[in-house]
């Protein structure tokens, strides 16, 4: 059974920092594109980044310029360093992969609350 776990998520001040992390065990075709959404009260599910096998990114026009994308495929791991937060950035941040054959999984969220 694939899972995905990601961490990474607390409670920070506005123009502050998080780096969140997702973590894809069990077995699973490759790993093609990798990302990033986000969810919260009142809006609609947000992608904030996805990442190529190869590393191509891309980003949210909300997001680009204070958020970066990375992978480690040998770790079957996604990343998102987030700065310059503002308290709109304030959801529940969920990783999502899609496999070489099409499937596609879902974390359960890592919570980030931008706030002073």
């Amino acid at each position: 059974q694939v899972q995905l776990v990601e961490s990474g998520g607390g409670l920070v001040q506005p123009e502050g920092s998080l780096r969140l992390s997702c973590v894809v065990s069990g077995k699973i075709f490759t790993i093609t594109t990798m990302g990033w959404y986000r969810r919260s009260p009142g809006k609609q599910r947000e992608l904030v980044a996805s990442i190529s096998r190869s590393g191509n990114a891309a980003y949210a026009d909300s997001v680009k310029g204070r958020f970066t994308i990375s992978r480690d495929n040998n770790k079957k791991s996604v990343y998102l360093q987030m700065s310059s937060l503002k308290p709109e950035d304030t959801a529940v941040y969920v990783c999502n992969v899609y496999d070489s054959i099409g499937r596609t999984y879902w974390g359960q969220g890592t919570e980030v609350t931008i706030s002073s």
